[in-house]
């Protein structure tokens, strides 16, 4: 008990020093404008980012930010989990993140139809609005993209791929809006409207320090199958090594094809290599033709490869630990896929990992896939990490 008194203490005060500052605002709250009133009233907002677990929430929390944040931007989504200052939060517990104005500048682009993307226009309007935020914020000379797209719009490897010109030398980092583990709809915030379909770029200018990364914790084995026959639209596989798809995986990873679910996907994720890498391609679902439905891209011919993870805490806290190089004056924004999260709760790592989070201040959200650079890649964290230049 005296340990868990002291972490509590540690991690309150780690929470008052931060950059960021956070909000969390439970499902039963009946008056979130208090909350936020309370965390925020005192200084002025570049950016809030708000993740919620279903439309609701995420459209009252919004509402309520907007209204009495007129001056602010307010964007957000739905989630597959939220990640608050100790790490993961309650399943209806939604963050709110704020940037603080003295530090930061944005601005956000909506891409409404993702369905039928206008490349040269959004590359334009993309370009035009990157420009104008660095011309306006001249004492702010550092940046980076934060991309958030409906998760199940099927289209975030070719928006990331379309809207790679406009980004100049900024990095890119993101993730795709969430519905826990139902896959039935997930919602986009711009201010206090909720969209399905779309996507929101938001440039941002800031004189922290910055740097964006992309870990995951998986190593090929070398148990390689070859996607035979696909329906890259849908992100289905239907065959591999010229066998049916989920039968095929199975027998690969020794599973029983009947038994198979998100467990076994997240225990044995499969990945691709491009160039010197390897970007997982996770699955999401056996269909019920027995074909193998994935987060991301896929095509005939792919030669995929199967992975084994490392013990995701330890990997987590090593990697964080080589991101901020020494320096404890960092908060981490990031994108979490909600695969990590299963595999943290199928061996028992919950906890470790939302301590390491909490201890390395990383706050944002679960997510359905994760965005960094052009790629729309899986089982990954992407972010941001950002030094206080007040410290």
């Amino acid at each position: 008990m005296k340990m868990e008194g002291a972490q509590s203490i540690a991690a309150s005060d780690a929470v008052a020093k931060r950059l960021l500052t956070i909000v969390h605002i439970a499902a039963d709250e009946t008056n979130p404008a208090r909350h936020l009133k309370d965390r925020l009233a005192h200084e002025a907002w570049a950016q809030l980012f708000v993740f919620s677990p279903n439309r609701h929430d995420l459209q009252r929390i919004c509402s309520t930010a907007v209204e009495i944040f007129p001056e602010t931007g307010v964007t957000g989504c739905t989630t597959a989990g939220q990640i608050g200052g100790q790490g993961y939060t309650e399943d209806d517990t939604s963050v709110v993140i704020a940037l603080p104005a003295r530090h930061f500048a944005t601005e956000t682009v909506r891409i409404d139809n993702l369905e039928a993307l206008e490349a040269q226009s959004l590359i334009d309007q993309l370009v035009q609005a990157r420009t104008a935020l660095a011309d306006q914020h001249g004492d702010k000379p550092n940046g980076f993209s934060f991309l958030l797209v409906d998760g199940l719009s099927l289209r975030e490897d070719v928006l990331a791929a379309t809207i790679a010109p406009a980004m100049g030398a900024w990095p890119v980092f993101g993730g795709s809006s969430g519905d826990g583990t139902r896959f039935e709809e997930t919602w986009l915030a711009d201010g206090d409207h909720l969209r399905s379909g779309a996507a929101l770029v938001t440039f941002v200018r800031t004189d922290c320090e910055t740097r964006v990364f992309s870990l995951n914790h998986l190593e090929p084995t070398g148990r390689r199958m070859i996607v035979t026959k696909a329906d890259p639209e849908r992100r289905i596989v239907k065959e591999i090594n010229a066998e049916p798809a989920a039968r095929e995986y199975a027998r690969i990873v020794n599973k029983d094809p009947d038994q198979l679910d998100e467990f076994t996907f997240s225990a044995h994720p499969v990945v691709v290599r491009l160039g010197d890498t390897h970007h997982v391609r996770a699955i999401q679902r056996v269909n019920e033709a027995g074909e193998l439905v994935f987060f991301a891209a896929i095509d005939e011919g792919m030669v995929l490869n199967v992975a084994e993870p490392q013990e995701i805490a330890s990997h987590l806290d090593q990697e964080l630990s080589k991101i901020k190089a020494g320096r404890e004056d960092v908060d981490i924004f990031a994108c979490d896929c909600v695969l990590r999260r299963i595999e943290a709760e199928q061996t028992q790592a919950t906890r470790d990992l939302s301590e390491i989070m909490a201890r390395n201040r990383v706050v944002g959200f679960s997510t359905y896939g994760e965005q960094i650079g052009p790629l729309h890649v899986n089982h990954t964290m992407t972010g941001v990490m950002l030094v206080n230049p007040d410290r």
